[in-house]
């Protein structure tokens, strides 16, 4: 799959299923610096996934500061050709100052079995079995 590179970051665009529900997701960074997979919470509000009540917060901390997230175990998180079913994501706002929609942490790469070449701008999958 090739990489599109904005500001000399890699990214990518998804595809997410929930509960009979699909969405395509643009704007989604390739970070091996995260160690997990975020999503916009108003991009996902379109298929119906919402903080519940008894949903737990949990605060996530990267370079630009911290975020209150909560977690979801989606149906399906397909990058190109490659699919993850029931996998664990956190939903946030993402309010960067900047247009993205989600970060593929290094939970999904590492699942995925990703091999990432900056020469050819390209991301494969190769899960181990």
């Amino acid at each position: 799959m090739r990489l599109q590179l904005r500001d000399n970051l890699p990214f990518v665009s998804i595809n997410v299923k929930h509960q009979g529900k699909k969405i395509n997701i643009k704007n989604v960074l390739v970070d091996t610096g995260s160690g997990g997979t975020i999503l916009a919470a108003d991009v996902l509000s379109k298929i119906g996934i919402v903080p519940q009540t008894d949903d737990t917060l949990h605060t996530i901390f990267g370079v630009g500061g911290s975020e209150v997230v909560f977690t979801r175990k989606i149906d399906e998180l397909k990058v190109g050709t490659f699919t993850i079913k029931q996998f664990e994501i956190e939903i946030g706002g993402m309010d960067y100052g900047f247009n993205i929609q989600g970060i593929i942490g290094m939970d999904f790469l590492i699942s995925a079995g990703a091999k990432i070449d900056l020469e050819k701008l390209e991301i494969e999958f190769t899960p181990s079995q």
